[in-house]
């Protein structure tokens, strides 16, 4: 046999499968569940596990935890709602925390949450597949390990599989008729760092959400100047509200009174703080910011300056575009801008279809088919975490519900498996004492 690292299963397995298939690669049999992704989805599952006892292995394709965080944003990026609603469970913010924590200050708060559960994810693994193995009743995640120089495949076995890999594992880069002309410096928006080195330069954002937004924003305090596309319709709305988080005024009311009761109350508000954006080119979805979110995921954009900056004429509104051509653009209505970069704004997407081999609980944008607040569960064994639409709130509720379901049949399991032990032992005693 080539399988090695084997733990005690937490129950007795049908073994019947394709010897010469299950064991073609090395082998690890998990006595728990294998959570995919060490972003904060996966911390938090993992922390809840941690706290009833529960083995598991996390594999991550990135050399850190959350990555995104880490390797894929912006420098001047901060937490867009208050603490207290991004914390992940049984573990809150350091109280010298400011309202809205850096991206710094948030990846040393996961590296403590980490820190302080022993959670050890196992690096540089990428997931090729995951299936569900109806013969064995097991999950069958198959990885490739990159380690330097060093390349292998690992197969894992597990009773239960938690995809937490989240909604923005890959970024999304459009096409654009005759961008490979451009010539100048295009990239997205995960590369971006700071302004610092487009001092003097003609910039277009694609892409008017927060993303577009604060790199816009950061672009004119580096004196550049950058024009921002403005393809469909924004809910812009002003990020606190009498010096309160408007995300949490929104809660509150929402406690009391129907979500589009909230959503206007809210457009009033934004109205008389911000003015009417839609004459800077900014116009709003027929739909309410909150029940956009609900129903479609789109997240309103939060003011921070930017706006202050489209008013004076720092930041351009431009429209969709047509085509590139040599340094130049062409819109949507025939305008033309010289331009020397391009930065695409243009968001992130879920990469579950590539890996997961299954199609009942995830649909083929990757994302659970069953609405939030049922998407956490599917069948035999599988769980979603991170996929909620709802930030990190959402995550932290669905992992603490997959942490106690799972620690809840593994216990059931368990205590049967001694109790089997028992019995099988006290019968063995009794036919000795008789011989």
């Amino acid at each position: 046999m080539r399988c090695t690292n084997f733990h005690i299963p937490t129950m007795v397995y049908d073994t019947e499968c394709d010897q010469d298939e299950f064991f073609a690669r090395r082998c690890i049999l998990v006595n728990g569940p294998v959570i995919v992704g060490a972003g904060p989805s996966g911390l938090a599952v993992g922390a809840g596990l941690k706290q009833q006892g529960v083995p598991f292995v996390i594999l991550d394709r990135a050399n850190c935890i959350a990555s995104l965080w880490q390797n894929q944003t912006y420098d001047r990026l901060k937490l867009h709602l208050p603490k207290q609603f991004c914390q992940l469970p049984y573990f809150p913010f350091p109280p010298d925390f400011p309202e809205y924590p850096t991206k710094y200050q948030f990846i040393s708060y996961l590296e403590s949450y980490a820190k302080h559960f022993d959670i050890n994810p196992k690096f540089n693994e990428s997931v090729q597949s995951a299936k569900y193995d109806e013969t064995c009743g097991l999950w069958r995640v198959r990885t490739v390990t990159t380690n330097g120089l060093m390349r292998g495949e690992v197969e894992y076995i597990s009773r239960w599989l938690v995809v937490a890999t989240g909604e923005n594992a890959e970024k999304v880069v459009p096409e654009f008729e005759g961008l490979e002309e451009f010539g100048g410096r295009v990239m997205h928006a995960c590369d971006y760092r700071s302004g610092e080195g487009y001092e003097g330069k003609r910039v277009l954002v694609v892409g008017c959400g927060n993303s577009g937004m604060e790199v816009s924003l950061d672009l004119c305090h580096h004196n550049a100047s950058p024009s921002m596309v403005v393809r469909s319709s924004v809910h812009v709305l002003p990020r606190e509200i009498l010096r309160k988080s408007t995300f949490e005024l929104a809660v509150s009311m929402m406690k009391w009174l129907p979500i589009k009761v909230v959503d206007k109350i809210m457009l009033v508000s934004a109205r008389l703080v911000l003015g009417n954006v839609e004459k800077y080119g900014l116009k709003r979805p027929s739909m309410g910011p909150l029940q956009l979110k609900n129903t479609e995921g789109k997240t309103p954009v939060l003011d921070i300056g930017a706006l202050q900056k489209i008013r004076s004429g720092k930041i351009k509104i431009v429209p969709g575009i047509k085509r590139f051509s040599r340094g130049r653009v062409e819109f949507v209505n025939g305008e033309t801008l010289e331009i020397n970069s391009v930065i695409l704004a243009t968001g992130y997407c879920s990469n579950v279809p590539s890996w997961l081999k299954e199609n009942e609980f995830f649909s083929t944008q990757g994302f659970p088919i069953a609405p939030f607040p049922d998407g956490w569960k599917g069948k035999a064994g599988i769980y979603a975490v991170g996929f909620t639409k709802r930030g990190l709130s959402g995550a932290s509720l669905d992992a603490m519900r997959v942490a106690q379901d799972i620690g809840k049949i593994w216990k059931e399991e368990t205590r049967h498996k001694k109790h089997s032990v028992a019995v099988a032992l006290a019968c063995q005693w009794r036919c000795k004492t008789h011989l």
